[in-house]
């Protein structure tokens, strides 16, 4: 497994409205591409996740303006 990209995206967390940092880091494997979403997990809302992404949606993520940053997570 080989690590194309890392980036953080900030975020105001909806329990304790502060501010908080997310992770997302896209892998790339045998079978395509990983995409690891996590935030803080030491605050109440705190989770991880992987999504399997294709060839498309890996650009879409890696292209991805500033400001729409994050929006795999919805």
């Amino acid at each position: 497994m080989q690590m194309i990209c890392l980036r953080n995206v900030p975020f105001v967390d909806t329990d304790s409205l502060g501010a908080a940092e997310g992770r997302e880091a896209l892998f790339r494997d045998d079978h395509g591409f990983v995409l690891y979403l996590s935030t803080d997990l030491s605050i109440p809302s705190g989770e991880e996740r992987i999504v399997r992404l294709g060839a498309r949606e890996a650009l879409i993520w890696l292209n991805e303006a500033p400001q729409e940053q994050g929006s795999f997570w919805i």
